[in-house]
């Protein structure tokens, strides 16, 4: 062969070659895509996604979504082409795998922390849901965290709610961490706590803090816990989506499922609508990631509303969709717009995004 074949041979192959390494080779990005949508008012195997007891509970009418993202997992690797393309496709979108998974966290960590994620926001939602239709939700601190291998180690539990201390009661995180420290290192000190809705007593011998230099705690007595809020309410509320779902942006949409089955007359009136957002124990409702994602998989699975975190409306602008898109800060302002929407020019009168 002549000089310029052999030469345009070799620039073939290594053409051929670099476009390989182009699709092998993983970039540190990472894609987001449309999920599912998933409705908290249906059933699942012919039971409930919702289920509630211990308080009246009423029919719904409609379909009220939780919508969810698809994304890349923390196990697995794209390539450049994928992540030009998910960054350039309408409904799509590539970021930093760092901005996403934090460096060095194994893939059963991500998916611990996701459900310990979703399991406060059930929580949240429910605290939230029954404060709003009126229900009586009383606060008290709870063990939040317990010391592997420290004093409470299988004795105390997190979740439960501390009554007293001692034979004092207690209603603060404050006072629970007071009452300890009036014991000499090595003293027992006992709790009465609620666990499973049950009164038990739990009897703890104090261990020296070990709290960081220079923390007024270091060196007393302590009996290896972390005191939070808690909540003590009647109604039991469970939850079976049938599948691995996590992180805390389901909240909202739980939150506004369980008023809808705890208060008279249905709220969506028959209407398809889908959401997202954080929420807190006292309704408010937070941002979350991957909103156009959402919006799209709301849509594809035919919502005719969407209830939006005020705080990532401007993040849709520019989107085109038939939906109504529903702006709300707080459980409340989602309720009264779903009250208003189904009435007559009803999306004209609701707080858009």
């Amino acid at each position: 062969m002549t000089r310029q074949t052999w030469t345009a041979f070799a620039s073939a192959l290594a053409f051929v070659g670099l476009a390989a390494l182009l699709v092998i080779i993983p970039v540190p990005f990472v894609t987001w895509s449309p999920g599912d949508a998933h409705d908290t008012l249906g059933t699942l195997n012919s039971q409930p996604v919702i289920t509630v007891t211990g308080t009246p509970s009423y029919p719904t009418n409609g379909r009220l979504d939780l919508t969810t993202l698809s994304v890349t997992r923390a196990d697995s690797r794209v390539s450049l082409p994928e992540s030009v393309l998910a960054y350039w496709l309408p409904n799509r979108d590539a970021l930093p795998r760092d901005s996403v998974y934090a460096p060095g966290k194994s893939v059963d960590e991500v998916e611990s922390e996701d459900a310990d994620m979703m399991e406060t926001a059930k929580d949240d939602a429910v605290v939230a849901a029954l404060r709003a239709a009126g229900r009586r939700v009383t606060e008290r601190p709870a063990v939040a965290s317990v010391t592997v291998g420290g004093p409470s180690h299988t004795r105390l539990l997190p979740g439960d709610l501390l009554l007293s201390v001692d034979g004092v009661p207690v209603t603060q995180a404050d006072e629970v961490g007071e009452q300890i420290r009036t014991h000499q290192v090595g003293e027992m000190v006992t709790f009465v706590v609620l666990r499973n809705r049950k009164r038990t007593t739990v009897t703890v011998a104090t261990a020296r803090s070990t709290a960081v230099q220079g923390s007024s705690g270091r060196g007393k007595a302590a009996v290896g816990i972390t005191v939070g809020p808690g909540y003590d309410y009647e109604p039991e509320i469970s939850f079976d989506l049938g599948q691995e779902i996590g992180g805390p942006s389901a909240g909202l949409v739980f939150a506004t499922a369980i008023y809808d089955k705890i208060t008279e007359g249905p709220l969506l009136q028959g209407a398809h609508v889908a959401g997202t957002g954080t929420i807190t124990p006292s309704g408010d409702v937070g941002a979350i990631g991957g909103i156009q994602e959402k919006v799209a998989a709301a849509e594809d699975a035919g919502a005719v509303a969407f209830l939006v975190p005020a705080a990532n409306c401007p993040s849709l602008e520019g989107v085109d969709t038939d939906m109504t898109l529903i702006k709300v800060s707080t459980l409340r302002e989602g309720i009264d717009a779903l009250t208003t929407l189904h009435q007559p020019d009803g999306a004209a009168r609701v707080s858009q995004c």
